[in-house]
């Protein structure tokens, strides 16, 4: 139970901020935003999470100022977006990044409060390393949808199978029950073939992807989604976005084990993971699997290196205009 709630913020047009750019950190709950400057040049106040009283604040604020936010699946878009349209700098960070900030600063207390603030004292003191926020279409919007949910029926359909499983008395109804999940999983993949017909250059795009050996619709799909939402300038931006960069872990003599640092989207991963396994059994990618598990890497650290190749492929082919070239293949590609 929090102590001191942070009271509903009524304004007028006297109350005054400063003129010079703030540091702006928010808290974002489904009801209400917490709203806190780095520079303290206003009290910590709460807002309802409503378009009227958002814009109402946001028009107090300096020209130039930033604002950031936790991603909170959607109860952050609608600020991100009007902060956006109103021409502030808008970051939309990564929880984890903030929950480490605050162990590393020592944070004794986690309140409403507490996490606007200290978001407002990460972004004052690390804006330089952070990736600055633009909207996507809603085209994209729709497509990162449709895949999301798209991961989650094909989990409760596994999750139906698994659990009716070796029960004859529930064979036929959970029978009836999987096929429905099948056609479901049917229209949306209908869905987002016809998605990616609808968007300009898209579909040329998703058919230069799939010339990839491993990679299908739903792949393709989501990394020309990525690949136009996001500029990134070379390979190894793309491979850090998506969290599958290996984070090493050396002290002195010691070197420790390399494990993927996960930052990015996990159902990017998720995708590219089953691309590697795919590409594993083919023609094309069969040496390269093989090289590595002979070099006694494990099976599934050797398809993460294939689907992290694969990925740098696709940025290749889509920043080059190109086709995929099976023959440029190695094991150092």
């Amino acid at each position: 139970m929090k102590k001191w709630p942070p009271q509903h913020s009524h304004f007028n047009d006297k109350e005054a901020i400063m003129q010079s750019p703030l540091f702006i950190g928010v808290d974002v709950a489904k009801s209400e935003v917490v709203i806190a400057c780095s520079e303290s040049s206003f009290p910590v106040r709460a807002v309802p999470n409503e378009l009227a009283a958002l814009k109402k604040f946001l028009k107090q604020l300096p020209p130039g100022s930033s604002i950031a936010m936790e991603a909170t699946g959607t109860y952050h878009q609608m600020l991100a977006d009007l902060a956006f349209q109103m021409g502030l700098h808008v970051y939309v960070l990564n929880p984890k990044d903030t929950r480490h900030y605050a162990k590393g600063v020592g944070a004794r207390a986690k309140t409403d409060n507490v996490d606007a603030m200290l978001i407002a004292r990460y972004l004052a003191h690390e804006i330089k390393e952070l990736r600055r926020y633009e909207p996507a279409t809603p085209e994209q919007r729709t497509m990162d949808e449709l895949l999301k949910r798209r991961a989650k029926i094909v989990s409760l359909k596994t999750a139906l199978r698994l659990t009716c499983d070796g029960a004859p008395s529930l064979k036929v109804k959970s029978a009836r029950l999987l096929d429905s999940f099948t056609e479901l999983l049917k229209q949306i993949d209908q869905d987002i073939a016809r998605l990616n017909k609808d968007i300009p250059k898209r579909d040329e795009q998703v058919c230069r992807l799939q010339s990839i050996a491993g990679v299908g619709l739903l792949t393709s799909s989501w990394l020309a989604n990525l690949f136009d939402r996001v500029r990134f300038t070379n390979s190894d931006a793309v491979v850090a976005f998506v969290g599958m960069d290996p984070r090493p872990c050396d002290s002195g003599q010691k070197r420790g084990r390399r494990r993927l640092s996960k930052r990015g989207p996990a159902e990017g991963r998720r995708l590219l993971f089953n691309a590697g396994m795919a590409a594993a059994k083919s023609k094309v990618w069969a040496p390269v699997y093989q090289h590595y598990r002979q070099l006694g890497w494990p099976s599934t650290a050797a398809i993460m290196i294939i689907a992290r190749k694969i990925l740098r492929i696709a940025f290749s082919l889509i920043k080059n205009g190109v086709d995929f070239n099976c023959d440029l293949i190695s094991i150092k590609t």
